[in-house]
């Protein structure tokens, strides 16, 4: 796989990274590290976790994993995410020095680690200051405790803030962005991407294949059965299948995707991640795989080079959907459009 810099940091990992928010509920310890083990031999090196997936779980099963590999740990990048309740506590939940304090302490406890590569705030934390959660960051580099910090799920005024504030103060400087990113959902380049190029931080998309749609494992009409996401529960967040099916954008996107992936001799998950990884400002994409079949057919997608006429056909049938001003027509997305083809 191809390497790429973590955001605007010395550190590298591959363009794929391997999501674990299945670890413990959805696989096994035995599963998770059998696709630990296929990440690893396909050449990956960039592990991503989080304290409340599996509720510890699955910070605990990776941590597991690396100490019976010592290779692979050594040239393992881990990055884990904490602000979410671990508790039943007032202070079980944040982004307050005194929470993070306590939830990176225990993440890296589970991970059996003494060392966080990418430490990620979950989310914003309206209530804390962020100069609160800038400085406690700060101090934990400083520390020796974390390489490196991110955000995931913020907002472009949100990353533009923070960004500015630990520049202004001479702190550590943020180097990623986690946020949800595909070719159905892409309102984050309206501000999001611009903030994080803006900042020298680079896109860790989760979700790329959309909850499983991009895959055409969904058909028009007919409600999802079996063990698939939707499945066992149509209407989970926001993959609902009532709502994407009501969308004509939804079908044009996989239409479009299944003709392209027709025509290469490829998946359609294969182009849709390719597209994704091509994208400005992407450091590494975030795989949700399953089972290791689905991942191996995922990982393909590291040998797939779209074409630029592939690239702008994919890219033309999923713009976003926006008001006219000030993203539309008459205003910023104007721009992008024009730009979409030039870069």
């Amino acid at each position: 796989m191809d390497y790429r810099r973590l955001g605007n940091s010395g550190a590298v990992v591959t363009a794929y990274c391997l999501g674990t928010m299945t670890f413990g509920a959805e696989a096994d310890e035995a599963a998770s590290h059998r696709l630990l083990d296929d990440y690893f031999a396909w050449g990956g090196n960039f592990i991503d976790t989080a304290d409340v997936y599996s509720a510890g779980a699955s910070e605990e099963i990776i941590g597991r994993w690396l100490k019976q590999r010592p290779t692979e740990a050594k040239q393992a990048v881990i990055a884990t995410k904490g602000r979410f309740p671990m508790g039943q506590g007032p202070n079980d939940i944040g982004l307050s020095r005194r929470h993070l304090n306590q939830a990176l302490d225990a993440s890296l406890a589970r991970l059996g680690l003494d060392h966080i590569d990418l430490y990620q705030m979950h989310a914003w934390d309206a209530l804390t200051p962020i100069e609160e959660t800038l400085r406690f960051l700060d101090d934990a580099v400083s520390a020796g405790k974390i390489g490196y910090y991110g955000f995931s799920n913020y907002v472009g005024w949100q990353i533009a803030k923070a960004a500015e504030i630990a520049k202004a103060r001479g702190y550590s400087l943020p180097v990623t962005l986690q946020p949800q990113y595909s070719l159905l959902v892409r309102d984050i380049e309206l501000e999001i991407v611009a903030a994080c190029q803006d900042a020298g931080m680079g896109l860790l998309p989760w979700s790329p294949l959309g909850g499983g749609w991009l895959t055409g494992k969904y058909r028009r009409d007919e409600t999802p059965t079996g063990t698939t996401r939707l499945g066992e529960n149509p209407a989970r967040g926001m993959e609902s299948y009532a709502n994407r099916n009501a969308q004509e954008r939804t079908w044009a996107i996989i239409d479009t995707v299944a003709d392209v992936a027709k025509t290469r001799g490829v998946s359609m998950a294969q182009v849709a991640l390719s597209w994704t990884a091509a994208r400005p400002a992407v450091t590494s994409v975030i795989l949700g795989a399953r089972t290791n079949e689905q991942l191996a057919d995922n990982l393909a997608a590291a040998k797939l080079v779209l074409s630029e006429e592939e690239m702008a056909r994919l890219s033309e049938i999923s713009q976003p959907v926006v008001a006219d001003y000030p993203y539309g027509a008459g205003g910023t997305n104007q721009r992008h459009r024009k730009m979409e083809g030039g870069r």
